[in-house]
């Protein structure tokens, strides 16, 4: 399996919400914070214009895996947390956020925020898919 880069665009007016599936390890955190623009029952199931941009782009800050990501039309993005924070979570993955530069098959991306394999079972290394103990 490749690194997991296949993206989809969300585009609205103000803001550009992009996702990656494969990364995506359902913490629901984007469904709970906005279910008005996050609603898996519909088609497109984001809506970036449900929301105002900096409430949505605060609701995608809370991805722990980065599988979502934001962009303004006025050009603004996603500041790191400084300092980059390193955490383990309660099954093991480790919980990275900072100013990150991980590298993937595909090579190096930069990053703000990622769940990374604990466990050495992931298909998406480095990545954490939930296949290995760790996940489960």
């Amino acid at each position: 399996m490749s690194g997991g880069t296949e993206k989809k665009a969300y585009e609205g007016r103000s803001i550009t919400v992009t996702f990656e599936a494969r990364r995506c390890l359902h913490a629901a955190e984007c469904v709970h914070g906005l279910p008005e623009v996050f609603d898996t029952a519909e088609r497109p199931w984001i809506r970036p214009d449900g929301a105002e941009a900096e409430r949505l782009a605060e609701v995608v800050r809370r991805c722990p895996s980065g599988a979502l990501r934001y962009e303004r039309a006025d050009g603004g993005s996603e500041t790191p947390d400084r300092p980059t924070r390193i955490t383990r979570n309660s099954v093991g993955q480790v919980v990275v956020r900072g100013e990150l530069s991980v590298d993937t098959r595909e090579g190096p991306r930069a990053e703000t925020r990622a769940l990374l394999c604990g466990c050495g079972q992931s298909r998406l290394q480095p990545y954490c898919d939930h296949a290995g103990p760790c996940g489960q």
